[in-house]
């Protein structure tokens, strides 16, 4: 998969900018273009080796990771790694293999939602995380 990376119109940059690290490509499609959408900046990765190369180079304000990648990376490996470097970076999970995410296995005020998942919940959570607008549920 080749990485995306969209600009939305000027007038919504204010929004942020997600990083969707997603393997399936037409689930990731489906994330990027909901949160462009809705004015964010996004940028994609299918395996967690990308999405490192991404974060050491662009300012990235959420991380979307599916957490069983391409080539054997691991999302709840790259959202520690992306802590260690900026530790108040919000952090989504997502999983279809999986219910659930342990506390002790996810970072700190981290959220995990299962697949299949709306990518109208993936803009809801997001605004919330955000622009701090609303409360979120998961």
């Amino acid at each position: 998969m080749i990485p995306f990376a969209a600009l939305p119109p000027v007038s919504s940059l204010a929004a942020g900018t997600v990083l969707v690290v997603e393997d399936e490509a037409f689930v990731c499609e489906l994330a990027a273009e909901a949160l462009l959408d809705e004015g964010y900046r996004v940028l994609t990765a299918a395996d967690a080796e990308e999405a490192e190369a991404i974060l050491a180079r662009e300012s990235v304000d959420l991380l979307f990771t599916d957490i069983d990648l391409a080539r054997n990376t691991n999302g709840i490996a790259l959202a520690r790694n992306a802590r260690s470097r900026r530790p108040d970076l919000p952090v989504v999970y997502t999983s279809g293999g999986r219910g659930c995410l342990s506390g002790d296995e996810a970072v700190s005020r981290s959220v995990f939602v299962p697949k299949p998942y709306r990518p109208s919940d993936l803009v809801d959570l997001t605004n919330g995380l955000l622009r701090h607008s609303h409360p979120h549920h998961a």
